[in-house]
C-alpha cells in the first residue's frame, strides 16, 4: 500500500451538522453500524448496540473525568480580559501549571493574572513554554484541596471551541462520561458519552465485560495535521494507565476469540502502546503519544465505537487505519448525506 497523504483525508463538513447539543438521552443517539468485511452500513439508535455484543465480548472504557479546564482572569494593571486553558499539573508543591492564554501576546513572564469576582486567585506568569502556552505558578495560601476546590469552582467546563455556544450548567454532567473517575483529561472520550446508565446496566446483564483504562485526554487531540507526509505528524504526549486487572480482563476474551471493542479512540491509541510481541495487552503506566494512521496492523481490538471526526484529524486517519480508507470514505459521504451529527456531541459509529 502506498503512502497516504493529508489530501486523502478532506471531505465537505456543511457547518449545520456539528453538535451544538448533546442528544436528550444519552443512549438514543444515532449508531452507524459499520461491516467491515461486508461494507454493509446500518442505521440504529446507540441503544441497539447491545444486539452486536455477547456474553463474555469487552468494552475497554476509558475513565478519565475532565476538570473544568477553562478560566477567565485579568491581567494586573490593564485589567484586559485573559482566557487560561488548564493543560496539565507540573508540580504540585509549588503549584506550577503548563496553560494555554488567549490572547497569548498581551501575556508576558513577571504578568499577573488575577481570578475570581474578589481576585481571590492569583497566579504569575513564570515561563513561555510555547507561542500560545505559558507556565503559571498561582499564589495561594491553604492546603491543595483548598486551592483545588477553588481552581474547580472557577473554572467552567472546556467544551471544544467548535461548539459556538456559551456553557450551560447541563454541560458539567453531559461533557463527561458517567463512568469518569481519574480527573486529568481537558477533553472527553466523546465515544462513552452515549453510554447511559440502564444502558450499561443491561450490557452487565448480558455478561459483557468492562476493562477499564486512563487516558487523560489533550488538547492535542483536536489539533490538526498540517504536514502532507503523515509520518511528519507528532502527536502531543498524553498520560495513560493501563492496570493489571483491565489487561489480564482484555486478554481472557482474546484468548476466547470474543470481540474487544474499543469505545473511542483515546481507548485505542492507549491499547495499541502497551501490547507484548506476542499481540496481547500489558499493564502499563506512563505517557502516549500514538500515532495511528493507514497502512497499522492493530493488535488488541477488533471493534470500535466513535464519533464523526473532521475532516484532515488524526481521528479519521485512525478510522481509516481501522476500516479501510474506501469504507471509511463511504462510510463519511452517508453520514453527512442521512445527517448524522458530527463531534463531540454528535452521533456515533460501530465499526464491526
Amino acid at each position: 500500500m502506498s503512502k497516504m497523504k493529508l489530501s486523502e483525508f478532506n471531505f465537505d463538513l456543511p457547518e449545520e451538522l456539528i453538535a451544538k447539543y448533546p442528544s436528550e438521552n444519552r443512549d438514543e443517539s444515532r449508531l452507524m453500524v459499520v461491516h467491515k468485511d461486508t461494507g454493509e452500513i446500518e442505521h440504529k439508535l446507540f441503544k441497539d448496540i447491545i444486539d452486536y455484543f455477547d456474553e463474555g465480548d469487552v468494552m475497554v472504557m476509558n475513565n478519565t473525568r475532565v476538570f473544568p479546564a477553562r478560566m477567565y482572569g485579568n491581567k494586573e494593571k490593564t485589567g484586559a480580559k485573559i482566557e487560561v486553558f488548564l493543560l496539565r499539573e507540573l508540580n504540585r508543591d509549588s503549584l506550577l501549571w503548563d496553560v494555554l492564554v488567549d490572547p497569548a501576546r498581551k501575556i508576558r513572564i513577571g504578568n499577573k493574572l488575577y481570578f475570581g469576582e474578589d481576585d481571590s486567585l492569583v497566579a504569575e506568569v513564570i515561563d513561555n513554554t510555547t507561542s500560545r502556552g505559558r507556565t503559571l505558578r498561582f499564589l495561594f495560601d491553604g492546603p491543595y484541596e483548598d486551592f483545588k476546590a477553588k481552581i474547580t469552582e472557577l473554572g467552567e467546563t472546556p467544551l471544544p471551541k467548535y461548539i459556538k455556544r456559551d456553557v450551560e450548567p447541563s454541560d458539567e454532567e453531559r461533557y463527561q462520561t458517567i463512568f469518569a473517575k481519574e480527573e486529568g483529561a481537558v477533553a472527553a472520550p466523546t465515544a462513552g458519552l452515549h453510554f447511559s446508565r440502564q444502558l450499561l446496566k443491561r450490557l452487565e446483564l448480558k455478561g459483557i465485560e468492562f476493562s477499564e483504562i486512563t487516558l487523560h485526554v489533550g488538547l492535542g487531540t483536536f489539533r490538526p495535521v498540517e504536514v502532507e507526509d503523515l509520518t511528519k505528524h507528532k502527536m502531543d504526549s498524553e498520560q495513560a494507565i493501563i492496570t493489571e486487572k483491565a489487561s489480564e480482563i482484555v486478554n481472557t476474551a482474546k484468548r476466547a476469540k470474543r470481540k474487544v471493542c474499543a469505545v473511542g479512540t483515546t481507548s485505542m491509541r492507549t491499547i495499541e502502546t502497551a501490547v507484548t510481541t506476542d499481540g496481547f495487552l500489558k499493564p502499563y503506566e506512563g505517557w502516549t503519544n500514538k500515532f495511528i494512521f493507514p497502512p497499522y496492523e492493530f493488535s488488541i481490538a477488533n471493534c470500535l465505537i466513535t464519533n464523526f471526526h473532521t475532516p484532515l484529524s488524526t481521528l479519521l486517519m485512525m478510522i481509516s487505519a481501522f476500516c479501510g480508507h474506501d469504507l471509511m470514505k463511504k462510510t463519511y459521504e452517508e453520514a453527512v448525506k442521512e445527517k448524522y451529527r458530527f463531534y463531540s456531541y454528535g452521533d456515533a459509529m460501530l465499526i464491526i
